[in-house]
Parts: C-alpha cells; structure tokens; sequence
C-alpha cells in the first residue's frame, strides 16, 4: 500500500558488500537530531514557515509572473507542507509513545491547515494561470495545468463565504480521517485460546506464544499472530473468534468518526458542485467519473465469477469431506480450506516453503533483485538514529552517485500502524533534495532463536511495497517537488507495486536468496513449481474479494449520508461479489482503514491490478532480466513521475491503453488445461 497523503548501468548486486564504501551524503537523515516532542514541533512549524514565506514571495509579485519568481517559490511551499505533512503522518503511525502520537497527529491537523490555505488562496491561483508558458518544457507545463486543476477541485474559483466554509470542512476531514487511522491503530484485541487450539499453525509459531499461568495462550489481532490462525489453525472455533476480533477493531469506536467523514466529505463535494464525494473525487484520477467506478466493478465481477465458481466448488468439495451437508462458506474459512486444496490437489503446503523465508534472506533478496532490476545498488548507512532501535537507513546509489534514502521499520509493536504501507518522508527535486520513503511493515521479527520465518504473502507484501518505494525514488529525481515521486494520479500508484509482486514467480529471484535457514539448500526447483501451480488458484475469488472492498468504498460515498448503513453496505457487498458468507456479528468497515485514504477510489487496487498484469506481460517470463522490458519499465513508467497523466505513461510503455486481457488469462492460469482444478473439474 502506498499512504495516500492529504497534502497536496547493470551492477551486480553488492549491497552489503557496499557499507565497506563510503559516500558523501550532505542530506541529513529524518531522525539525525533526535527530536523530542518540543523539537519535533520546531522543526514542523519551521518548514510550514517557510512555506508562508514562499508563498508570500508568489502574491507579492508585481507586473509579469515568471516561472521564477511564481513558481519556483510555489513548489518551494509544496515541497516545505509536503514534508512537514509527511513526518507528522508518518510520526502519527510509528512513534512508540502515545504522547508523541497524538502530537504528531495535532500537527498533522495544524499542516493541513496551511495546505488548505494555499490551496485556497485565490492570489495564488491566479497568478498560476497568469504563466506565460509557451517557452517551458512539457513537465512543467503538465505541471502548472494539473495545479490549477487541483485549485479548482479545492474551491479557490468560489466566493469568499463558500471558501471560508471549505476550508472548515477540509480540515475537520484531515481530524476525521486522523481519528479513523488512530482508532485502528490503537486497538489491538487479544483472543485467548487453549494451547490445544494451536493445533495445525506452525511449530515456531506455537514455540512463540506459551500459555500463561492460567494456562491459555493469548494472541493479539497484530498480523503476525492473527494471519497464520485463518490459514493454518485446525480449530474452526478459534479462526471463527478471530475473525470476529479481528474484524471488530475499532468498533465501535469508529461508527461515528466514519459516519462523521462521510458527511464532511459529501458536503465538501456538493459545495463544489459535484453530486457526491465519490464523483468529486474521480476527477482528478485515471478513471475520470464516480459512475465509471460503478462500472468497473460491474465489468470485474462479469470476468471473474465463472473462474471464481470453479475455485469455490472446489473449495466446498474439501468442506464437505468434515461437513457433508455444507452448502455455503464462511468468510473466515476461505483462507483455512484454500490451504487444503493447495496441499491435496496441488502437493503444496504453504508451510513448506517458509523455511527457505528466512527474514534476513528475504531482505536481502529482494535487495539484490531490485539491484538487479534498476540498475541500482544499496548501501546501508551505520549508526543513524531512528525513533526505534530496529529501523534501519539505506542510500540508493545509481552509478556511483547517492540517488535517494529510505528506512526499513518492519516489526510490530504496541501502538505501530498495523497493516504494510510505503511512506513518503520527503520529494526529490534534481540537484537540490534527495527523494525519501519508508516501508512500515509488521513481519515477524528475527531473534537469536527465530529466524523470523515469513509466508509466501509476506515475501510478496514485501516485494510490493518494495515496488512503491522504487516508484518513489526512481521517478524523484524531477526538476519540481509538485511532479516527484509517486505525485501523478493515484488511480495509477499500485500498478508498479502490484506489477513487482510478480517477481516472487520467478524461480531466477528465487534461487538467489530462498535457501533453507538450517541447511543454506536452495529452495529446489520443483517446489517452486507447486509453489506457483498452488499460488494460481484462488486468483478469481481473489479479484471478487477485491471487488468487493472496491464496492464498499464505492457505495459508502456514492450517495448521500444519511442513506449509508455502513454494516448493511459490508455484508451486501460481500454476498454480491464474492460466494463466501461474511459473519454477522462482524463489522469490518470499523477496521478497514482504506476508507479514510482512498475513500471512495479503493478500486485503484483492482484498476491497477489490470495495468500491472498488463505490464508484466511485456517482460520475458523465463528470464525477467532479458530484452529492453526492463530499462524500458525504468525509463517510461518510473522515471517520469508524475510528470506527465499515468494515461500516457501506460501508452508510453504497452503501445496503447491498458485492457483486461492480461488479468483475464492471470486469473484462468488454474484453469488453462494445466492445472489440479482443471483436472477437478474434469478437463
């Protein structure tokens, strides 16, 4: 996942080998000073200071706006709030101690603020739209052209009192929206079981949780503990409590908070003249039109049920065999009897690879395959203080030159954001700023004992958001902050991270770093094979399930408020576009942090699911290092950033728009003639 913010040459890989090397890096990091709470504000209020002083520079300017003296010192204010914005948000998630959270969520609120202001300020805008830019180069015209739309879309075109009003409503969203992530994050639950429950997870799982002096285990919500219960604990009880725990965060806590937002965000829209939140916000995405969202889900759902049907008869048929009269499927068992299938149709334990995922290796892995990939190296800086011992600081070097740093904070702990994200903590201008991102993720953490084995979705959470934060630093080396990075339509920003997910197939990644942690065996060659056989079935209810997320993010904030049950919505979702049976006593909205974010676009996972199998298309499958795919990937669809509409980098790199062909044959690889389903099902 990529956090939607609220503001506006080959080397063979050598990235530990590099540390021995020393580069001359003038751009301190986050955290070099150790800030505490009193710090941490100065340091915010000094970068929005600057930001008034740049943007103070713009309205002053008398006779002809130039791009110097207009927008140089507009990007300078973006580039100060953005990074202002950046740190509070990511201080909000990570920082171990509640107090500095809930600061860093106060100046989250007070950055919001400034950028609504910009953002809305009139003087600016115009003298924006009076650029003379007929002389300028193409990113910066696409440049100005997208910030006066941006401009548009915040009011600054209505009267004083509309304005006014905006800018209330814009900023009571931020603190709803600020309140929702908190919510989530702050509410970790604790399901106690008896030790004979963890009959069928892992035995390093087990050998982690001893029972108490009351003789039950207990196992947070945390994804570490809660993810390997659905798919590996034999007890269907306690995968039912689970998920009952799970799917109850923030509840109901966040019942008001969400009703809240959504009816801050419709008044925002309507204000704007737009019919509902989700129209308001397509219009600055990909995809165009609230309604064309509605349509998409319809077009998903059509594609994928037929295969979808296949995979849930076979999943039923393993039901049946504990429970003959079975008729429907809980969604909390999906996950359990997917499991099943792999191993008795596919000779596929999903434990039997975690041996060879060792968390170091895994690390290192997809260091040296993005090494490989990019053309780039890692070197890991030494010593950098950080707000936990744990986080480490790497530079990205690109022909012998640093090229931007990011931060690896990948454990839990009590009070860290939950769920995977890449973060943005600064934009990268060419010459002046180095890009820089974070991973915040929450794998098992490595100890003298544990190697902190990691499941196949782990590794492949890893290689997507890994995906993220090359977007990020590949496509920040702009001449402006407005276009760095991951700034284009954000429709378009999971398409590269989903795209490199797809490198956990590829046995040529595997076979440099999946080797067992006992024996260093290479992960062997047949196993991978199941491994991918087992990993192509359940793709169509995958695409359902996403669907269905999609539909709950859409219907919540197609219409008006006062119209939304938001468990009514959840469960109706869930029955139209999956077969699977949601629990009532459930309340997933509660916990499924994408509606503060995304809101109404949550659709761009499955939107650019579409481009991304399109693009991987493209690269030679048996050796994905082969042809031009790859320089070609790097030149027109990362480097550009958000230079230029993600339409054109899409056509830049496949010759034409996007189409489903490539997800369609993705999701039927099971059943292609090939496969254990398509013998199940009699071919």
């Amino acid at each position: 996942m990529f956090r939607i913010n609220v503001l506006f040459s080959f080397l063979i890989p050598m990235t530990t080998l590099m540390t021995a090397q020393t580069l001359s890096v003038s751009q301190p990091t986050v955290w070099a000073t150790k800030p505490d709470v009193a710090a941490f504000e100065k340091m915010e209020n000094d970068r929005l200071a600057a930001a008034q002083i740049a943007i103070d520079k713009v309205v002053a300017v008398k006779g002809t706006h130039t791009i110097e003296n207009t927008l140089a010192p507009f990007d300078e204010a973006t580039r100060q709030v953005n990074a202002a914005g950046y740190l509070a948000g990511l201080m909000e998630q990570v920082h171990p101690e509640a107090t500095f959270r809930d600061h860093a969520t106060a100046m989250l609120t007070k950055v919001s603020a400034v950028q609504t202001a910009i953002a809305l300020n009139h003087e600016v805008y115009s003298a924006l739209a009076s650029l003379d830019l007929s002389q300028a180069d193409a990113a910066t015209r696409y440049y100005v052209q997208r910030q006066l739309l941006e401009f548009r879309l915040a009011g600054v075109d209505k009267d004083d009192a509309t304005r006014t009003k905006l800018k209330e409503l814009n900023q009571k969203s931020t603190d709803l929206q600020s309140a929702f992530d908190r919510n989530i994050s702050d509410d970790q639950k604790i399901v106690e079981a008896d030790p004979k429950e963890l009959d069928g997870l892992p035995q390093d799982y087990i050998d982690r949780h001893k029972p108490g002096a009351d003789g039950k285990v207990r196992l947070t919500t945390d994804y570490p503990d809660a993810l390997p219960v659905f798919t590996f604990a034999k007890s269907d009880d306690l995968r039912r409590r689970m998920s009952i725990a799970f799917n109850t965060r923030a509840y109901p806590k966040n019942q008001e908070v969400l009703m809240n937002l959504l009816k801050t965000r419709y008044e925002i829209a309507t204000l704007l003249g737009y019919p509902s939140w989700a129209d308001y916000n397509a219009a600055d995405k990909m995809i165009a039109q609230g309604t064309k969202i509605g349509d998409f889900i319809q077009q998903v759902n059509v594609a994928a049920r037929p295969l979808a049907e296949r995979e849930f008869e076979m999943l039923l048929a393993e039901k049946r065999k504990t429970d003959p009269g079975a008729t429907q499927i809980w969604d909390y068992e999906r996950a359990y009897l997917s499991e099943l299938v792999r191993r008795e149709q596919y000779d596929f334990d999903s434990q039997s690879v975690r041996p060879y995922f060792p968390f170091m290796q895994v690390k290192q892995g997809i260091l040296d395959a993005a090494a490989e990939l990019f053309h780039v190296s890692f070197q890991q800086e030494q010593n950098v203080p950080a707000w936990d011992p744990a986080v480490e600081t790497w530079l990205v070097i690109d022909n012998g030159k640093p090229i931007g740093r990011f931060y690896l904070d990948m454990h839990p702990r009590p009070g860290k954001y939950s769920h995977a994200e890449m973060a943005p903590i600064l934009d990268g201008i060419r010459g002046k700023q180095l890009p820089e991102a974070i991973l915040v993720c929450n794998f098992p953490a490595p100890t003298a004992t544990d190697p902190g084995l990691m499941t196949y979705d782990d590794v492949q959470t890893f290689f997507h958001e890994f995906g993220h934060l090359m977007h990020h630093i590949l496509g920040g080396q702009q001449e402006w902050a407005g276009i760095s990075g991951i700034s284009m339509e954000s429709d378009f920003v999971e398409a590269p991270s989903q795209m490199l997910e797809e490198w956990i197939s590829s046995p040529q990644v595997l076979a440099k770093f999946a080797r067992h942690y006992k024996t260093g065996e290479p992960i062997p060659a047949e196993l991978v094979a199941r491994m991918n056989r087992a990993a192509a079935f359940g793709r169509a209810g995958w695409v359902e399930r996403q669907d269905s997320f999609t539909a709950i993010s859409y219907d919540i904030y197609k219409g008006k408020p006062e119209d939304v049950d938001l468990d009514a919505v959840t469960l109706d979702a869930t029955r139209k576009y999956t077969l699977f049976t949601p629990l009532p006593e459930t309340h997933f909205w509660a916990s499924f942090g994408h509606l503060g974010g995304y809101s109404s676009a949550y659709y761009t996972y499955l939107w650019d699911k579409v481009i991304a199998e399109d693009f991987f298309v493209q690269f030679d499958h048996n050796n994905l290092l082969a042809g031009d795919a790859p320089a070609r990937y790097r030149r027109l669809v990362l480097e550009p950033g958000g230079s230029m509409s993600a339409n054109d980098l899409v056509k830049n790199f496949l010759g034409r728009p996007q189409n489903m062909v490539a997800l369609q044959k993705w999701m039927g690889m099971e059943f292609d003639g090939t496969g254990a389903g398509a013998k199940a099902a009699g071919k």
